[in-house]
């Protein structure tokens, strides 16, 4: 039987503040929220005002990252964003934090590497053909990719809107339009990185599933609305095989999923009209083999980040679901102008 799997006390946190239950603890925990909000804006400052320094690369810096901790779907965005600047004849290279991030010193991502060591998102960024480095430091992790490929003309960083000593253009914020800011507290009382009014300094703002009239920005830089849509399910033993949804019919089915808000991928199942059996495991779990030995299972489904880690062990009733992004036109045409202009 697979492991048991409860969740931990800083996911039932987590929880909490996007519910915006008002529990003992997140009350006991407002004085260390007031504090690291003075802290932010402290460091904020200090950066605005030139008391540190920002490190400005010679090609144009675009970060994609949020105001809150969990997934918002940057990632994937880092990825479509990539490709379509590729589209326009640019050579973009992508720079992230890799797995852990404390101590990672800088180094390319190959395809094949394992995802326990250098993480799974930066290895499903490799595998697009686009070139990944990853570490701890921005600055230095960015300098480390331009000379090994020096042709690279724009650098997109996957998260780090809170690295300021990365010199930026374009600072483009990801936000979940189902779970929004949840209480709106700065950690840990609540999920923020930085205060709501934040937004307003950024240069666009993408909202993943979700319009423009439940996202409560009074002044805000310009918006578009993105889409992950994902049809057709590709065998972890067999990448040849494909299957859609109604193969699945009558089916016993399992779904995992160890991201930062799985929600959103068993909401995508039910709307394909599958009912899965759903496994909610903590983001970026390293699973083993024993995870998923479902043993009234017919199919266990999951999503690509998660099938970068089973790869290993992965028989015939695993399938993973690619997705798609859709985006409302104009961001790329956004960042052009930002990227001739430099």
């Amino acid at each position: 039987m697979p492991s048991a799997y409860s969740p931990t006390f800083r996911e039932r946190l987590v929880r909490d503040w996007y519910l915006s239950r008002v529990t003992f603890l997140t009350l006991l925990l407002l004085p260390l929220s007031w504090l690291f909000r003075a802290i932010v804006a402290v460091r904020r400052a200090m950066y605005r005002s030139g008391l540190l320094d920002a490190r400005r690369l010679p090609v144009p810096v675009i970060v994609i990252g949020n105001l809150t901790v969990g997934g918002t779907g940057k990632t994937p965005l880092v990825g479509w964003l990539a490709a379509e600047l590729r589209n326009q004849r640019l050579r973009p290279g992508i720079v992230a934090r890799g797995h852990g991030g404390a101590n990672v010193t800088p180094r390319a991502v190959m395809p094949d590497d394992d995802p326990h060591v250098v993480g799974d998102e930066p290895i499903l960024l490799a595998r697009a053909g686009i070139p990944v480095w990853i570490g701890h430091d921005r600055v230095a992790t960015a300098r480390a990719l331009l000379a090994a490929e020096p042709g690279t003309n724009v650098i997109l960083s996957d998260d780090g809107l809170q690295h300021y000593r990365l010199g930026r253009d374009v600072e483009i914020l990801v936000v979940d339009g189902t779970r929004g800011f949840g209480n709106g507290r700065m950690l840990p009382a609540g999920p923020m990185r930085e205060p709501h009014d934040r937004v307003t300094g950024v240069d666009a703002i993408v909202v993943n599933n979700s319009d423009a009239e439940r996202m409560p920005f009074r002044t805000r830089p310009p918006m578009f609305m993105m889409h992950m849509t994902g049809e057709r399910f590709v065998n972890l033993a067999d990448p040849e095989r494909t299957a859609g949804a109604s193969d699945f019919a009558g089916k016993r089915v399992q779904a995992i999923a160890g991201i930062g808000n799985p929600g959103r991928f068993f909401d995508m199942l039910h709307r394909l009209g599958l009912d899965p059996v759903c496994h909610v495991f903590p983001d970026h779990h390293a699973y083993r083999r024993d995870d998923l030995e479902y043993r009234d299972a017919e199919v266990i489904v999951m999503t690509d980040k998660d099938a970068v880690k089973c790869r290993a062990f992965a028989d015939s009733r695993m399938w993973r679901l690619p997705v798609a992004v859709e985006l409302a036109p104009g961001l790329v045409e956004q960042v052009m102008e930002v990227v001739h202009g430099h």
